[in-house]
């Protein structure tokens, strides 16, 4: 097992490495000084929150691995103690370029265009008493410091909350005794605090309100150090739904331990001492590669705030997504999509469409069910509120919740529960398989026989997201389509033991089979004709099979176009390996999210779309579902999609044999001027210009009806 764990590890990247590389690709959009400045901004404060999920999910996991004193090694070569040392190597130089970019660009690049951090020393006397006063009142009743000494033991602190470690001393002594007190900051408080006028974006950080203020908490003492720092706890759920009598309870138990779970990360102040910094370590029983410093406020990831200014100027310019032509001739829903499939492109056709159909169902009197399946939603969806009215309009309403979809177990739980309240059939899926498909059908009752509509996502039925995700949505009323989503609810539902479909690929029974089998086709068509094409677009690759597929292809000259956003493990350009495969990352504006899969066929192209990424759990641990696209011109918008991808050279990178990113060559004209070419922007452009377009026809509509009106008069 090690030599064939040696051999694929010449094949394989490391996942963990992988992810690393995405998040640095993301930082360099920090960096890059030609994007407005809040956008910069923006992917700063993403950098640092993509940073704690990866710590509080797979570094966990790599350290309960660690001390389970599990020694073997993954399909890349690397034990779980050399991926931790690895990620540590690699994160330390990224997170000192995140601090370097947000000293030396983001902070005087703000302070020009008058949004400014002051420190407490830098203000006036008036704003000085305001805040001491603001302290008194607000906040002073809610801190609670933890004296650090034989009898109090370290205390618990919350995830990813600030705290201070100090040092205290009693004048009243001859000797110095340097005593230590731990201080939780409230994260119930704004961070950034307000000073001088109204909206001026002038603004204090509240740790160092506290900060200033911290000695009237330890009345006859003396505040000799005071230092920020910041924990990171294991947040992975570890549930045993087997045994579980209420799955509803089990998580609600589960997420309540997330806050207090192993520590997997010390944040702390550049300048603090060995002396303190040992003393946490020692008590937090960690080891020197938890340990991250940083040269500035901890916590990058409350930078999005900055993103509500109202300053377009140091926005991307703005834009309004575009309204289906089939949706705007017909106010219909029903009767738009019965003329043909309709498919969305996401944010740059908006998601409204889909809310809307939802609350023309919730209202119809001839809708007699809705079946939904939610990963995540928005806070306030309006696709809850058209769910729980439909219900109380009599119809038979059944949503499928994904209790588990990850960091959102919380709002998963209060929504399904106002459901269930509102007599909304709640099903949390099935015992030991996520359910991570899209799926929303709605019955009908037309011309005295039931009718069936179905609509199909790449992302989640959040209306928030759904403007800065990419994603695909298809509507249609394809019998064999609907008649397989009947099926797969009836699978999720009840007991049926469905395991095959008509037209969808269905996880974990289907969905693998099958594209290995599109693969091995494409390599047949290719021994016959020459002209073998795979062009993948996913968000992770990571499946070791589906890759030993692809070098399978690649080795019998199939050009392989793989455009992953995140984590990829295959490792292009291998000499008799690899060599005609090709991986480009997109980091741009927008998260790109849809998945679309797509097979040459010898000119007869076999594509599919869907929830599903090239991932083991995706495969064989969730209820997965891929579609296939038959409809001509949408295959035809779908293909131009993925070469519109395959030809950015501004967002996009293309993936080295050593596992490291580069820029694309930009091309020369005849003119000799570089032509870039950025494909979400060119997305944008396009809405713009249609959107022109489309607005002046409907005046021109409106005027023609305002004259068949007056002329009727």
């Amino acid at each position: 097992m090690k030599n064939k764990n040696k051999i694929r590890s010449e094949y394989l990247f490391s996942r963990e490495l992988s992810w690393i590389e995405f998040n640095k690709r993301v930082l360099e959009e920090a960096g890059d000084k030609t994007q407005p400045l809040l956008e910069r901004v923006k992917f700063l404060s993403i950098f640092s929150t993509n940073l704690d999920e990866f710590f509080m999910i797979r570094v966990s996991g790599l350290k309960r691995q660690v001390f389970s004193e599990v020694n073997e090694t993954t399909s890349d070569g690397l034990t779980a103690q050399e991926q931790r040392e690895f990620v540590y190597q690699e994160l330390c130089p990224q997170v000192k370029e995140a601090y370097r970019i947000f000293n030396e660009d983001i902070i005087p690049e703000l302070k020009q265009n008058n949004i400014r951090f002051y420190k407490y020393s830098e203000l006036d006397e008036d704003e000085k008493t305001r805040l001491d006063k603001y302290f008194d009142n607000e906040i002073y009743p809610v801190l609670t410091p933890i004296a650090m000494d034989n009898v109090h033991p370290f205390p618990n602190l919350v995830n990813r909350t600030l705290a201070f470690a100090l040092v205290l001393d009693d004048p009243e002594t001859e000797l110095r005794e340097d005593k230590v007190s731990v201080l939780q900051i409230p994260g119930n408080f704004p961070r950034f605090l307000s000073i001088g006028k109204e909206n001026s974006n002038q603004y204090i950080l509240l740790e160092d309100v506290i900060e200033a203020n911290a000695s009237k908490l330890f009345q006859g003492m003396e505040i000799t150090d005071c230092y920020a720092f910041r924990i990171t706890r294991n947040a992975d759920l570890e549930l045993e739904e087997e045994e579980a009598g209420d799955l509803l309870t089990l998580i609600e138990e589960e997420v309540k331990k997330r806050r207090l779970g192993v520590i997997v990360r010390l944040e702390v102040e550049e300048k603090i001492p060995d002396k303190i910094l040992n003393f946490l370590i020692d008590d937090l029983e960690l080891d020197n590669t938890e340990v991250y410093k940083v040269d500035g406020p901890i916590n990058l990831g409350d930078l999005m705030y900055l993103y509500r200014i109202d300053k377009r100027t140091l926005k991307d310019d703005g834009y309004m997504p575009r309204i289906s032509s089939f949706f705007l001739e017909e106010d219909d829903f029903f009767k738009a999509i019965r003329k043909r499939d309709i498919m969305l492109h996401h944010p740059f056709y908006s998601f409204s469409s889909v809310t809307e159909f939802i609350a023309q169902a919730a209202e119809d009197k001839n809708v007699y069910a809705i079946k939904m399946i939610l990963y995540r939603t928005s806070g306030d969806s309006p696709i809850i509120k058209s769910l729980i009215h439909a219900a109380e309009n009599g119809k038979q309403v059944t949503a499928v919740v994904e209790l588990k979809a990850r960091f959102d177990e919380e709002n998963n739980i209060i929504w399904a529960k106002k459901l269930e309240n509102a007599g909304v059939h709640v099903v949390y899926g099935i015992s030991g398989l996520k359910t991570h498909c899209k799926l929303l059908l709605v019955v009908r009752k037309e011309s005295g026989k039931m009718t069936r509509y179905l609509h199909l996502s790449t992302g989640n039925y959040n209306p928030v997201t759904s403007r800065i995700y990419t994603d695909l949505g298809l509507f249609t009323c394809n019998e064999d389509f609907c008649k397989d989503a009947s099926d797969l609810f009836n699978y999720l539902t009840g007991h049926s033991k469905q395991k095959f479909y008509n037209k969808f690929l269905v996880a974990p029974y289907s969905m693998r089979k099958s594209l290995i089998g599109f693969i091995d086709n494409e390599i047949e068509s290719h021994k016959a004709n020459g002209n073998g094409h795979i062009i993948i677009k996913a968000n992770s690759l990571v499946d070791d099979k589906f890759i030993f597929k692809l070098f399978q292809a690649s080795n019998a000259g199939v050009k392989i176009d793989l455009i992953v956003r995140g984590i990829c493990r295959l490792r292009p350009g291998i000499a008799g390996i690899s060599e005609n495969i090709r991986v480009i990352s997109v980091v741009g504006r927008f998260l790109e999210h849809s998945r679309i899969y797509y097979f040459y066929n010898n000119g007869k192209p076999v594509i599919y779309s869907g929830s599903a990424d090239i991932m083991q759990r995706n495969f064989d641990r969730r209820v997965e579902m891929l579609y296939p696209i038959e409809h001509p011109k949408i295959k035809e918008d779908l293909e131009e999609i993925l070469h519109l991808y395959l030809k950015d050279n501004v967002k996009a990178r293309v993936l080295n044999s050593d596992g490291t990113y580069s820029r694309i060559e930009v091309p020369i004209n005849e003119k000799g001027e570089k032509e870039y070419f950025n494909v979400q922007e060119y997305f944008v452009t396009q809405v713009k210009k249609k959107y022109l377009v489309e607005s002046k026809k409907e005046y021109k509509k409106r005027i023609k009806k305002l004259k068949q009106r007056k002329t009727a008069q």
